[in-house]
């Protein structure tokens, strides 16, 4: 992918106040109850898409939202339960030892601290951001596919793999926009500037936007 030349502060705060005037509450697509639930969520959701996660964990959850009842489900069960999710067996195995791991060194309930999270089974930055921002509200950002191609097209913030998209938009987002930055870039990444042809004829940011040419609209 070549990358677009960086964005100026005044643009890069131009496109958050649009973000923010279209969809003022971004919501993650990835559907749980609590604090624990979006965590098991996210795990399972490596590698799978929202809807098929969510289709899973609607009957999983009605039994399991909890890190004792989820161990008391067993891995057998469980893995029969997400089976229609991709590497099902390996999730079944960390959601099983994370819920332990929650039981035994934190009350049974998800901290609110990266180390923390980082350190339960299956759980990298990646999983530790999303649950960091969503249940807890800090200002992180997850950087998954749609967020690194989106940092790099744009302009917004370049870099080579995730760790440095990640570290370009900690650096440059406006501090009243981190809160929702990250849902606000994840879902115009999935819906609008989409990896084979971005739909730049419907694009809030696309006079802003240092894609070219720009992708006409259907004809």
């Amino acid at each position: 992918m070549t990358r677009a030349t960086r964005l100026k502060p005044g643009e890069v705060e131009e496109i958050f106040r649009r973000f923010e005037a279209a969809n003022p509450e971004p919501r993650g697509e990835l559907h749980f109850v609590n604090p624990y639930t979006l965590l098991v969520a996210v795990v399972l959701s490596a590698q799978a898409t929202d809807e098929g996660v969510n289709r899973a964990t609607g009957p999983l959850f009605a039994i399991a939202d909890s890190p004792q009842k989820m161990v008391a489900l067993g891995e057998d069960t469980l893995r029969e339960m997400i089976k229609t999710i991709g590497l099902f067996r390996g999730k079944a195995k960390n959601v099983i030892s994370l819920s332990q791991r929650l039981i035994e060194r934190h009350g049974g309930q998800v901290p609110d601290d990266r180390d923390a999270l980082e350190a339960l089974p299956g759980v990298g930055r990646k999983t530790a951001n999303v649950v960091l921002n969503t249940a807890f509200g800090h200002p992180t950002i997850a950087v998954d596919t749609h967020l690194f191609r989106l940092g790099n097209r744009t302009g917004l913030a370049p870099g080579k793999n995730p760790s440095e998209v990640e570290a370009r938009l900690l650096r440059i987002v406006p501090a009243s926009y981190a809160r929702h930055a990250h849902h606000w870039l994840i879902l115009h990444g999935r819906y609008v500037c989409k990896a084979r042809r971005p739909e730049c004829w419907r694009c809030l940011i696309a006079d802003i936007c240092r894609f070219r040419p720009k992708t006409p609209a259907p004809t």
